[in-house]
């Protein structure tokens, strides 16, 4: 299993397209998505989070109303003192939580969530290998982004390459 995030970078962008060749082999072929979340699990289970925090320095976290709500609570304080604070509008994902460039997501301490217990739905689910809004095929256009970052999505889209026994250059 592989979790060097420098290593992890360098390979995700080599194989860029490669996952996208991959990406689309799976929307014209038939899988069992319960097999491919199975091995997703056992990715998930192997790999430390909290060693990583990646995701929450790179990727953005988007929040909907309950999501506000329910972190504003946790943190005490008013629901649009919290979206004026803590949140920011993104042309790409809409309302997002606050972040800056060089450490990420404002409630990211170290490697760590300040606001895990009450986090957003986006971030519970992430990387979205396991769970997620629609089917897994939906969502693998992102898994080829992901994983240039997060250890969990490149090692599942390896695995998932192995089980299927996906040959990028073949014809």
């Amino acid at each position: 299993m592989l979790t060097d995030l420098v290593q992890i970078s360098r390979l995700g962008e080599q194989k860029r397209d490669e996952n996208q060749k991959f990406r689309r082999w799976l929307k014209a072929h038939n899988f069992v998505e319960r097999k491919f979340k199975a091995i997703a699990k056992d990715v998930e289970n192997a790999i430390d989070c909290t060693e990583c925090g990646n995701c929450c320095r790179v990727a953005t976290a988007k929040v909907n109303d309950r999501d506000i709500a329910k972190l504003a609570k946790f943190i005490g304080m008013g629901f649009q003192k919290f979206v004026r604070d803590c949140t920011q509008e993104d042309a790409e994902d809409g309302r997002v939580l606050k972040r800056d460039d060089e450490k990420g997501c404002v409630f990211l301490a170290g490697n760590e969530c300040t606001v895990y217990e009450a986090r957003p739905a986006s971030c519970e689910h992430f990387p979205h290998v396991v769970k997620g809004e629609g089917s897994l095929v939906s969502r693998m256009w992102q898994f080829v982004d992901r994983a240039t970052y997060c250890p969990i999505v490149y090692n599942t889209l390896e695995a998932w390459k192995e089980e299927t026994e996906f040959k990028p250059f073949a014809r």
